[in-house]
């Protein structure tokens, strides 16, 4: 197992890192009860049928367990949010409450959110159970659901009082889900460890029993929570947080122009990942050669697609990035990259410069 701190001062916490650890996990609870705080387990419908011994352990540890209403991107809303609020109320958990966040990157983004928010904020947990939440979303306190107009545009910054990744829980996951986990691998390697891209080329394709798997996950981890731990709440006028968006900017003007569960998440950073080494090469940041392709090639590797599947409107892609959360002072902040490992923040993109992108990726 591989514990890894996260530095916060009082807020920090650890990622526990490893194949089966429903023990640390069941642990962890039982130092709540002890304390006689009261459990919240929020999960999506699929998991308690597909890891029934994990959930038999939770299930009498916990006061509540709350299951979304679907599966997917269509579960982080406002309404099942406040659902969830509800239910914390029914469950009478008060102010020493601990919610546990058991699923994938939407629950732990829905039940962090409910966390932060009832009763002014409680603890919870992370217990990611797909390779994008264990790699990226669990990690560093971004809590929230979308709106219509775009998403993640509510939420809150609320740092969970621990992380526990157990890797043996991705065998269930299906392989067009795992494969989009593994966007957030490359986006690591492409934004600050050129080395671990290398590494990623040449190992074979990422599968659940790959050995060198929970590596991988703590590579990330570490990136993010030293990303994390000097801006935490993505203040930086440049760099910092921000960094951890490369590919977001395209990737959720995809997701919302195509409809949420058009892609899933991690397949439409994919592309976004690809448009910015296009648009990084376009614009002379980094020398035209070799970004866009070895990007392209690492993603095609690990059955991602590295352009749009249908085409969209440019218009509207160009309006969906308009609405993106990264714009500060009213300018917006675009995630660029000057080689392999090297990432930067820029205003500085004229807007037919990401027209070509688009077009280039199959935009009409």
């Amino acid at each position: 197992m591989f514990d890894i701190p996260v530095s916060l001062g009082e807020r920090a916490y650890t990622i526990h890192i490893g194949e089966n650890l429903a023990g640390t996990l069941f642990a962890l609870a039982d130092r709540y009860a002890a304390a006689r705080r009261p459990i919240a387990v929020v999960t999506s419908p699929a998991l308690p049928r597909l890891h029934p011994e994990l959930f038999a352990g939770l299930a009498p540890r916990a006061r509540l367990v709350f299951e979304t209403s679907v599966d997917g991107e269509e579960a982080k809303t406002v309404g099942e949010l406040a659902a969830l609020w509800e239910k914390l109320a029914q469950a009478r958990i008060d102010r020493s409450g601990v919610v546990f966040a058991v699923g994938g990157g939407v629950v732990g983004d829905l039940a962090g959110f409910a966390a932060a928010s009832y009763l002014r904020g409680i603890a919870f947990v992370q217990v990611p159970t797909t390779l994008l939440s264990m790699t990226d979303s669990s990690v560093g306190g971004k809590t929230g659901v979308n709106l219509p107009s775009g998403k993640n545009l509510v939420g809150a910054f609320h740092q969970p009082d621990a992380v526990v990744a157990d890797t043996a829980l991705l065998k269930t996951l299906p392989p067009r889900e795992f494969s989009a986990g593994t966007a957030e691998v490359i986006k690591y390697g492409l934004l600050a460890d050129g080395a671990f891209f290398e590494r990623l080329e040449a190992a074979g394709t990422l599968a659940w029993n790959s050995p060198e798997l929970p590596a991988v996950v703590r590579r990330c981890c570490e990136i993010k929570a030293a990303v994390v731990a000097a801006d935490e709440r993505e203040t930086a006028a440049e760099n910092g947080r921000a960094l951890l968006n490369l590919g977001h900017t395209f990737g959720h003007a995809i997701e919302k122009t195509a409809g949420y569960g058009a892609y899933l998440h991690g397949e439409a950073v994919a592309v976004g990942c690809v448009a910015a080494a296009m648009l990084s090469e376009k614009l002379g940041f980094a020398p035209a050669g070799t970004l866009v392709s070895r990007t392209a090639a690492l993603c095609a590797k690990n059955a991602l697609p590295v352009r749009l599947r249908a085409p969209l409107s440019v218009d509207a892609l160009i309006a969906a990035a308009g609405n993106d959360k990264k714009i500060l002072a009213g300018t917006r902040r675009w995630v660029l990259l000057r080689k392999i490992g090297e990432a930067f923040t820029t205003a500085d993109v004229p807007e037919e410069a990401v027209r070509g992108v688009w077009r280039a990726l199959g935009a009409v």
